[in-house]
């Protein structure tokens, strides 16, 4: 062997699960039997985040709970042997079960999925079944899960989940696996789609490569895949894309970093699919992350259209050269960004955004700039985060070494309200503070409106077209209009009407959609990065008083309310030890429920135990809630977990007992 790569493709051969060579078991009398194994594949439940885009999903959109479904799952059970029985549960669409038909019990999860993740190897490790971590922050961060599961899955799957699988089969299985090699992606299957609750989600994920051949100082990419891109050959893709149109599915997204890091392989994958949709008469739609680059070729910007791709996300990061120099975005440096985005634009492809705020060379200035840059640019998915130093990255070990970095900061979410290092031109409070107005400025009537006109004054002919039915376009037509235009007041309806007016009716269903993602983003902001926090504690304060007072009239039962100031509002915590009656918790429900409407409060539920309420009572109440489940943490204790049937996709159910 002469190198990595066929030194892995020959181990692949060794323990392909498919092959005659699968690894059996030795029965007790030297025969070899295969060993019918049960595995549960979880992909944990992610905090609300900017990408949640929960208003959209749970008021507007059709059927959806989530944006994309867990790919690498996916793909996990495709690798596994034929004869296991394999299923995948994703928490944030369903809830997970508490005792579930399991031999082994695997966990990915990315860097803010960590704490949901720790969470749920305590709860499984304890009850006795075999727990395996992977995923993108295992493979960064393998020393974080030390003595938290059985084995540590490190690296890319194709060559060593196998190896795994016939080491478990055989009762030797390591407590580490990681990938030293490269892995071929001719050697990755066609996912398992049909283990996904596809209906669930607003678009299906493939992947096409992996790796990216910059060298941004703040990505983690290039630290777990490398910076030569590797692909699939396009057959393999379409393999996947027939297996998606079995099933139905017209919204596909290429969860690459950047589809075109190889691009004359990214353009050979362009004209298969515009063959593939000829071919089969069938419409996929298609969105993708790309460099900023794209715009440099016409010939590529011309199939990307004639594929139909719809919208492409672009990390943009600042408008400000020297920030970009100064983080080796050299791919984004010596051009004119906005006449970019706006050749873009004209080829019928929307653009989403992701900027960035926090480099050395930024100041709170830097904030009116950026701010002025996006409006101009017609960005409407513009995510703009605060920089943040991923572990393993150049910028992490850079300002390690300059000693900047906070002690037992977060680092795992970049469009929360801080970040995990001392800015070095800014003042830390004044940050936070002009990061909060920015995003205020952005999603008021006003920054939507501007941002659909001014985009739409160069993509005048939309690729996109959602790939609903005219049914469910009507209803999504309806529930924005009651739900987001009329609630909005004669403001909102102005500024909408300006959206609309010198612009062709072919460009109205993308200013609808923009909309709907503005409002998303609109209502995220309101509820994470409060304006006037002294007004949310007033009215946190009054809701815990009247719960207390509701509580004093109690005979038998006890409800203890405890109320906690946070940097987002205020924090409840509502206790139940015994008999509450049907009053209690009605009157109770209504108050807390206007409290999370009109607040950014949030609210742990304990339930110690119930004495003679009627678990109905406390049912029908959850429901109640379910709408604002995101903000709600719920800790029942073990004998009550079965009754309640708590979904934890809606609400945070609190598995660690300590807590």
């Amino acid at each position: 062997m002469h190198n990595h790569r066929e030194m892995a493709r020959a181990r692949a051969a060794d323990v392909n699960p498919q092959s005659q060579s699968a690894c059996p078991s030795l029965t007790a009398g030297g025969g070899l039997t295969r060993r019918r194994l049960r595995v549960l594949l979880i992909n944990p439940r992610f905090p609300e985040s900017f990408w949640s885009f929960r208003w959209a999903v749970s008021e507007v959109l059709p059927k959806h709970r989530a944006l994309n479904p867990p790919l690498g799952l996916a793909t996990l059970a495709a690798l596994s042997p034929a004869h296991w029985e394999v299923r995948i549960v994703d928490e944030n669409v369903e809830s997970i079960p508490l005792d579930p038909d399991a031999d082994i019990i695997g966990i990915c999860g990315m860097a803010v999925q960590f704490p949901r993740q720790r969470e749920l190897f305590r709860y499984y490790r304890k009850r006795g079944y075999y727990v395996v971590a992977g995923g993108s922050y295992s493979s960064l961060c393998p020393e974080a899960y030390e003595g938290l599961v059985d084995t540590v899955v490190v690296g890319e799957a194709e060559y060593i989940w196998p190896q795994f699988c016939c080491d478990y089969e055989q009762r030797k299985a390591l407590s580490l696996y990681r990938e030293t090699g490269v892995v071929d992606l001719n050697d990755s299957p066609t996912p398992r789609f049909d283990l996904l609750k596809l209906e669930t989600y607003r678009a299906v994920s493939v992947q096409f490569s992996r790796g990216c051949p910059f060298r941004c100082e703040f990505c983690d990419i290039i630290v777990m895949f490398g910076r030569r891109p590797r692909t699939k050959r396009a057959q393999q893709v379409g393999l996947e894309l027939d297996r998606l149109r079995s099933l139905g599915v017209r919204n596909v997204f290429f969860v690459d970093d950047n589809l075109i890091g190889n691009r004359p392989r990214a353009k050979e994958l362009l004209r298969f699919l515009i063959d593939y949709q000829d071919r089969h008469q069938f419409r996929f739609e298609f969105g993708t992350e790309v460099s900023l680059n794209l715009a440099e070729d016409q010939e590529l910007l011309k199939l990307f259209s004639a594929a139909n791709f719809g919208w492409v996300f672009i990390g943009i990061e600042s408008p400000d050269e020297d920030s970009l120099k100064e983080t080796k975005k050299t791919q984004n440096t010596g051009r004119d960004i906005l006449h970019t985005l706006q050749r873009i634009y004209q080829h019928g492809i929307d653009v989403l955004g992701g900027f960035i705020i926090g480099f050395d060379n930024d100041t709170l200035d830097t904030f009116s700039r950026q701010h002025t840059f996006i409006r101009a640019s017609g960005v409407q998915v513009a995510m703009v985060g605060l920089l943040k130093a991923l572990p393993k990255t150049p910028l992490y070990e850079r300002l390690r070494s300059e000693g900047r970095l906070i002690d037992q900061a977060e680092h795992g979410d970049n469009t929360g309200l801080g970040t995990n290092f001392l800015p070095k031109r800014m003042d830390y409070e004044g940050m936070l503070g002009a990061y909060k107005r920015l995003y205020h400025q952005l999603v008021s009537n006003r920054g939507i409106a501007d941002r659909i006109r001014n985009k739409l004054i160069h993509l005048r002919r939309p690729v996109a077209n959602d790939g609903y039915s005219m049914r469910q376009r009507l209803s999504i037509l309806m529930k924005f209009g009651v739900r987001g235009l009329m609630a909005g007041g004669p403001g909102r309806w102005y500024h909408f009407w300006r959206t609309l007016c010198r612009h062709r009716p072919v460009t109205w269903p993308l200013a609808v959609s923009d909309w709907i993602a503005g409002l998303a983003m609109r209502d995220f902001v309101q509820r994470n990065f409060p304006s006037d926090l002294a007004y949310q504690h007033r009215l946190a304060k009054a809701a815990s008083d009247c719960i207390r007072r509701r509580a004093a009239r109690l005979r038998d039962g006890i409800a203890e309310v405890t109320l906690t100031p946070v940097e987002t509002g205020a924090h409840l915590v509502l206790r139940l030890t015994g008999t509450v009656d049907r009053r209690f918790l009605s009157g109770t429900t209504r108050r807390l429920r206007s409290l999370l409407r009109r607040s950014t409060a949030t609210l742990t539920l304990c339930i110690d135990e119930l004495g003679a309420t009627k678990r109905i009572y406390v049912s029908n109440s959850l429901r109640r809630l379910a709408r604002y489940g995101d903000r709600i943490s719920i800790n029942v204790g073990e004998a009550l977990r079965p009754a309640l049937a708590i979904d934890s996709s809606v609400f945070h159910l609190v598995l660690d007992e300590s807590r």
